[in-house]
């Protein structure tokens, strides 16, 4: 696989082309009334998602579920696919390793993708979620079996990269 290189340019919000009334993304879709809601903004290499976890997530009192853990850092990673692979994928493996509990009464999380690597078929991207104190609570190397994005456009409706970017 062909690693990642760092290029520096200041943090911007990213669009999500995906909105409409067909779009119940349970990670990021607005429209779905029990769904997380995500949304990103890009800096650096990074793909970046805060979000403020409420006791509905909880799994133990006063702790996020781990499976939602799981999907914020999926989420993300699939936003990084979105923007720094240029294309859409499904995710083929996923390693996480839970390093701390998440607090809910701690405030919000925050989520770094970032791709590590890629070639024509799969993208690694490495993530971390983070606490409000900025201790790392959960870390993924995730697998993504990628599609040409021509191919991704028809079968995912992905739309190209400048869609995501304003």
């Amino acid at each position: 696989m062909k690693k990642h290189h760092v290029t520096a340019f200041m943090e911007r919000k990213i669009n999500n082309p995906f909105i409409n009334e067909l779009n119940k993304c349970f990670g990021c879709s607005s429209a779905n009334p029990a769904g997380l809601k995500l949304e990103f903004t890009e800096k650096d290499d990074y793909v970046v998602s805060v979000w403020n976890p409420s006791d509905n997530f909880q799994g133990y009192p006063g702790v996020l579920h781990g499976g939602i853990i799981a999907t914020l850092l999926d989420e993300t990673a699939a936003w990084c696919v979105y923007v720094k692979a240029e294309t859409a994928g499904v995710t083929s493996s996923m390693f996480i390793r839970y390093n701390h509990p998440v607090y809910i009464s701690k405030g919000a999380v925050r989520i770094e993708a970032v791709l590590a690597g890629r070639d024509d078929k799969y993208a690694e991207i490495n993530c971390r979620l983070f606490d409000s104190d900025n201790k790392l609570c959960a870390e993924a190397d995730l697998k993504y079996f990628i599609y040409p994005p021509r191919i991704a456009a028809v079968r995912f409706g992905y739309p190209g990269r400048d869609k995501f970017i304003q």
